[in-house]
């Protein structure tokens, strides 16, 4: 079979982007990278991948974007088009159509990016869903506060992630809210789902799960992103089929990529389990989950997904292995103070109670500007490890949480 020409959008931001696009170089593909700027911009580990760049200015204007792109990819041969970043789901879709080229059609693409439209059609199917209304304007919104209730979540309906998603308990903080979120032009207001919250995520061939992963968040994202001094964990299991808690929500999540006709790569789903046992339904993203889950995978099964990844959208098949051998654990730390990095605390005891099983410490050096915590989950850094024993797992990361600190003045 002739080894595909791949348009690839924005491959080297975000920075995991980078590791799928050599794994489409690894398999075969002739990779042409799309970016909103020149090719100078990319940095020089990613551009040895690259045969091609095509710069478009309008990358986030669809329309624009497609008019602009359509007749340089047809002029380029390519044969497949894909983006693993959020804001770029439907652009690929549209040039896909456009261009008669195999993959995701938009209104599949709709399903994973518009949330409102993804739990009408998951509800529709009999799958537990969060009681949600869509929202344009502030007396809409404040309609449907009355039909749901409180605590209810406020959300972009277009959004990636928890940014720009707010929980709000009483009117007041509804308002509050509200006025934050007017620079969103669609929102979900939606029942506040109280439970523990998980990732299911799969790469996906031919329309089966050739791999998947179940994580859990030490708190959930809503909690650590309204509370600047807790330090953000997350657990990829390394067996989840093992767990018997865990398998109410691998079946909804292999019903869910079912009903929205998931087919080909990457999907992200975030699921609640509540205390007395039901499964709800989050959101589903078809690319890759942020944070370093790409590389906790990895961690955990002894594999490299960015290249397996890459043989499930060009080759559709997918030839790992997973050992399922580790839990991995990850803590992103805040420096306590505003400035620059001054000291970090308790970061050789780490090591020493870590040994081999630390493996990665990317906290912040010293002189460095603290980050804007409310903009990156990865704040001022952070450690990662892995360990077949979930308690020792937990033991190590509770040090991570508890005594390793960074200073900032």
């Amino acid at each position: 079979m002739k080894p595909p020409r791949v348009a690839f959008l924005s491959p080297a931001y975000p920075h995991e982007q980078r590791g799928f696009t050599r794994g489409l170089a690894t398999v075969g593909a002739t990779v042409i990278g799309v970016g909103d700027g020149p090719l100078g911009g990319v940095d020089e580990a990613t551009r040895r991948f690259l045969s091609g760049w095509i710069q478009c200015p309008n990358l986030f204007d669809e329309a624009a974007a497609a008019d602009f792109l359509v007749p340089r990819l047809a002029a380029a041969g390519v044969d497949r088009l894909i983006t693993n970043w959020e804001p770029l789901i439907l652009l690929a879709a549209t040039l896909r159509e456009r261009l008669g080229l195999p993959g995701m059609s938009r209104d599949v693409a709709l399903g994973f990016r518009d949330k409102q439209v993804m739990k009408e059609r998951l509800a529709a199917a009999g799958l537990r869903v969060p009681y949600s209304h869509r929202v344009r304007t502030a007396t809409e919104a404040r309609a449907a506060a009355e039909q749901v209730g409180f605590p209810l979540i406020l959300k972009p309906i277009a959004g990636a992630g928890s940014a720009d998603t707010f929980r709000c308990d009483d009117a007041a903080s509804f308002e509050a809210a509200l006025a934050a979120s007017r620079h969103v032009a669609e929102a979900s207001v939606e029942e506040f789902v109280d439970g523990e919250e998980f990732t299911y995520d799969t790469v996906c061939a031919g329309g089966v799960v050739q791999f998947d992963s179940v994580a859990q968040y030490f708190p959930r994202p809503l909690t650590f992103r309204t509370d600047e001094w807790i330090s953000p964990a997350q657990i990829v299991y390394a067996n989840p089929h093992t767990q018997p808690d865990l398998q109410q929500g691998i079946a909804l999540g292999k019903d869910v990529l079912r009903v929205l006709g998931m087919d080909e790569g990457f999907t992200h789903m975030e699921w609640y389990r509540k205390a007395d046992g039901e499964v709800v339904f989050g959101e589903v993203a078809c690319r890759n989950g942020g944070g370093h889950f790409v590389d906790m995978h990895n961690w955990a099964n002894d594999i490299d997904l960015f290249v397996e990844w890459a043989r499930a959208v060009c080759w559709g098949d997918v030839h790992c292995r997973p050992s399922r051998t580790y839990h991995v654990g990850m803590v992103f730390k805040r420096a306590q103070g505003r400035g620059r990095i001054q000291k970090i605390v308790g970061r050789q005891s780490l090591h020493d109670l870590c040994g081999p099983w630390l493996l990665a410490d990317e906290l912040l050096p010293i002189g460095h500007p603290r980050r804007d915590w409310k903009q990156t989950l990865l704040s001022d850094g952070f450690v990662a490890m892995r360990h077949p024993d979930l308690g020792k797992l937990h033991v190590m990361m509770d040090q991570a949480i508890e005594r390793l600190a960074i200073y900032a003045g």
